[in-house]
């Protein structure tokens, strides 16, 4: 395949060097000093873009890749009050959008493990639920998108939830979501049912950027030739 990265930082090379190990050709990279060359005549040289920057741009480059008629990967978090905007432009252009709030192939068993732990503890008012959050100190966004979708599998499974509030919280219908920014994180993410006998706790520990890469990589290939909205639950077939 042909990729265009949209976004040439510490994932955008990780991204790229896994790409060129499966037998793909890189023919655009974006970053901070070619803004101008990411037209939509740049963009159909590729059957497939991934895009990592930063949430203020990454609507309007979704955008471009659906008038450009190719798939893109979103890579970028912070965006999702736009994110009905985005699906609905998305199927308006018949273009190819896959999103996922995470990539590794291990933070999404996660979150299946998530949702089935939840599941269980949806009567068990004895137990209290809440959740930390790791990160490097670049990371613009708190609570993380992978945080955010933990907690609304949360709320999925327990019907006492009803949102999720970024701090540390005693109200029964809120999951309470703790945010840290330390060093070089690449992400850690701590669900902990905690009660007065004892506390059950599962945690998904990323040790480097690799494996978010990977799926992405993995993504852009399963999105090649599909149409519509796409999730790591239709890759992964969960």
């Amino acid at each position: 395949m042909k990729i265009a990265l949209i976004g040439y930082g510490k994932m955008g090379k990780e991204i790229e060097k896994i790409a060129l190990e499966r037998g793909h050709e890189i023919v655009l990279k974006i970053d901070i000093s070619n803004p101008e060359d990411l037209t939509i005549q740049n963009l159909q040289k590729a059957d497939a873009a991934i895009e990592f920057t930063i949430p203020t741009l990454a609507v309007s480059n979704y955008q471009l890749c659906f008038e450009a008629g190719i798939p893109v990967v979103s890579g970028t978090t912070g965006w999702l009050d736009r994110k009905e905007e985005v699906f609905e432009e998305c199927k308006k252009l018949n273009g190819t959008f896959f999103y996922a709030s995470n990539f590794s192939l291990g933070v999404n068993i996660f979150f299946a493990a998530n949702k089935k732990l939840a599941a269980l503890m949806a009567n068990r008012d004895e137990y209290k639920v809440g959740m930390t959050e790791i990160h490097h100190t670049q990371k613009l966004d708190a609570p993380s998108g992978t945080a955010i979708t933990l907690a609304e599998g949360i709320i999925d499974e327990i019907p006492a939830k009803i949102k999720w509030v970024n701090h540390e919280t005693e109200n029964s219908d809120e999951v309470g979501i703790l945010s840290e920014r330390v060093g070089e994180v690449p992400g850690t993410h701590i669900i902990k049912y905690d009660s007065e006998v004892d506390y059950i706790e599962i945690t998904h520990c990323a040790k480097s950027r690799k494996g978010f890469a990977f799926g992405a990589v993995l993504a852009a290939e399963f999105s090649y030739g599909k149409k519509g909205v796409l999730t790591m639950n239709d890759l992964l077939n969960i």
